[in-house]
């Protein structure tokens, strides 16, 4: 079902073994990834995915939570409605499997959003390209001033957040940034537009560690009602990006899907797919998974199909199943008794205190957000939930040092 054969790569996903720009150092092409490469990521049809899940049977669940290696066939038991009322095994198995292989440990971190502009045309986003909403970009001293908020918070892991719209916000100002503030934080991540893979290796010498790219959704006809216009409506396109990711030596690559926008448990079959390729493909590069729910936006775009806190639960715990070592995202779009309730079975990381408007953060009144945000709480409160469940909330457990010995030693 996930068969991955490697190969040389094309285009710009062969890269180059050197990169300058604002505090670039030499990083070698393919870190943590096989140099042989691979072809671009490809998925069998959505409704055959959809099939194989729905055929799954009681047997096949029950095979799937017994064995200690789990194949993407099992996944597919453990997304199956025949797979609902083993619901409190599924959680116990989650719950055993991520302290094993985590601790009792969540990661927190905050997104930073540094420009709403978009030259995209997507329904569901409140930053499309056609809303009447407030549009700004915040300057390098204005960012570096909302990111001092929230290192001051007590947050040392932060994701750099902006629409697509290159002409306004490029890599310079990235790379420029990321130079700023480097050491004032454990790890920096970015979720902007798509860039070339040297693009990624420059930021990544930067200081940059991470780049979130989520596909939105893996059903391709929904993609194409989704995405009207702009250079997001190339479905082929986003699903290389992740790849490209992991070639130029980032740390991490974050997957996702926009839960709303077609069947949930066939998104969780494609994710798992898309994971283990990356596995094949950069074995060195940790990934993690976020399962973003579609929220209120401007543009009033109503989800096209329903997904409930259960079906996100056996989301969550099936993903964990298949992938012992991924990193899973919950954040604050969520409400904090659901947060609250997942403490400890299978997310590894929370986001807390959040804001979606570009300088949100010191300006308290600022308009023009990309969507509402569920969970309200500040990172004290939070971390206090996470403290009362007996799990550790972690604001730092990466130093940028280590990422400037790597360079050094890429370097020689």
């Amino acid at each position: 079902m996930n068969n991955v054969t490697l190969s040389k790569p094309q285009g710009d996903l062969a890269g180059n073994s050197k990169v300058t720009g604002v505090g670039a150092k030499p990083v070698a092409p393919f870190a943590g990834a096989d140099p042989k490469a691979s072809p671009p990521f490809t998925l069998p049809d959505f409704n055959e995915l959809q099939a194989r899940i729905t055929a799954s049977t009681p047997a096949d669940v029950e095979r799937a939570l017994q064995r200690s290696r789990r194949s993407s066939a099992d996944l597919a038991a453990l997304l199956s409605p025949a797979a609902e009322p083993r619901l409190a095994e599924l959680a116990a198995t989650a719950g055993r499997i991520t302290r094993q292989r985590f601790g009792r440990v969540i990661q927190l971190y905050a997104p930073l959003y540094l420009s709403s502009y978009c030259a995209n045309r997507c329904l569901y986003c409140g930053f499309s390209v056609d809303n009447q909403i407030p549009r700004r970009v915040l300057d390098l001293a204005e960012a570096e001033k909302e990111a001092l908020i929230l290192a001051e918070r007590g947050f040392s892991h932060i994701l750099l957040v902006t629409g697509e719209a290159p002409s306004r916000l490029g890599v310079d100002y990235l790379a420029e940034l990321a130079g700023r503030l480097r050491h004032s934080f454990a790890s920096i991540s970015i979720e902007v537009q798509p860039l070339a893979m040297a693009d990624y290796a420059r930021l990544f010498a930067a200081g940059i560690t991470g780049v979130a790219v989520y596909q939105e959704t893996y059903d391709r006809q929904t993609y194409t009602r989704v995405h009207v216009a702009g250079l997001k409506a190339d479905y082929d396109r986003r699903l290389e990006i992740p790849a490209r990711v992991a070639m130029a030596g980032m740390r991490e690559v974050g997957l996702g899907a926009l839960l709303g926008l077609a069947d949930w448990r066939t998104e969780g079959l494609a994710l798992g797919l898309h994971l283990a390729y990356l596995r094949k493909l950069a074995w060195r590069t940790a990934v993690t998974v976020s399962f973003p729910r579609l929220r209120p936006a401007t543009g009033s775009f109503a989800p096209l199909v329903p997904v409930n806190e259960k079906n996100l639960s056996q989301l969550l715990f099936a993903l964990r199943l298949f992938d012992e070592d991924v990193g899973l995202v919950l954040s604050t779009r969520e409400e904090a008794r659901f947060r609250d309730g997942m403490i400890g079975l299978a997310p590894t990381r929370y986001s807390a205190g959040s804001c979606t408007v570009p300088g949100g953060y010191g300006d308290t009144g600022a308009t023009g957000e990309q969507f509402s945000i569920g969970d309200q709480r500040s990172i004290e409160e939070v971390a206090a939930a996470i403290r009362a469940k007996g799990f550790d909330p972690v604001r730092k457990d990466w130093d940028p040092v280590f990422q400037e010995t790597d360079n050094r030693a890429t370097a020689g």
